[in-house]
């Protein structure tokens, strides 16, 4: 028990530490991490995250897969199974209610503290490596052009390829998302 709860003190300090601010895509308060969810904070994903404010799991199909299931269970009722808009806005094109959400750093803000109408803060129903994996799957639904996903780095840009719709990924594929074996 004493391990678990100095493990989650770590886990804070780092997050504490970080080299972003992280602020509230409403009101522009800093976003406070000591109310996230416990599990899922101190992931290598998470850190690097939290250091760099670039999502590490974007176009890694280990993450793409667990990222879909996410999005489908906490996010789709909203804003539509291929993030097409719904009740919320659509999240596979280029427009942007948002603008900062063209950023990792700004869709990771939105989710985590809530935006107006219905999107309330996210960080009572998902982890914090969770909603990485959410926002790699919403940046992969993009249908656009690459050159207008800036979230991307210019390795991914030229490997890109606008979502043409439904698809399958291998049950276990390499990345950094991978299941453990068990």
């Amino acid at each position: 028990m004493i391990v678990a709860a100095v493990g989650a003190c770590v886990a804070v300090a780092a997050l504490a530490q970080s080299a972003i601010t992280f602020r509230n895509t409403i009101t522009g308060e800093v976003l406070n991490f000591n109310d996230a969810l416990p599990e899922g904070k101190d992931t290598p994903g998470v850190k690097e995250f939290m250091t760099t404010g670039t999502n590490p799991y974007n176009e890694d199909a280990s993450c793409l897969k667990q990222g879909e299931q996410l999005f489908l269970s906490a996010c789709s009722g909203c804003h539509g199974h291929l993030g097409e808009g719904k009740i919320g806005p659509g999240l596979n094109d280029a427009y942007w209610t948002y603008p900062q959400n063209e950023t990792d750093e700004g869709l990771f803000s939105t989710i985590y503290g809530g935006a107006q109408a219905s999107m309330g803060p996210q960080y009572q129903n998902l982890q914090l490596d969770e909603m990485l994996k959410v926002m790699a799957w919403i940046r992969h639904l993009f249908k656009e052009a690459p050159e207008k996903a800036i979230w991307l780095t210019e390795a991914q840009r030229k490997s890109f390829k606008p979502y043409a719709g439904h698809e399958t990924f291998p049950e276990n594929p390499p990345g950094k998302c991978q299941a453990k074996a068990k």
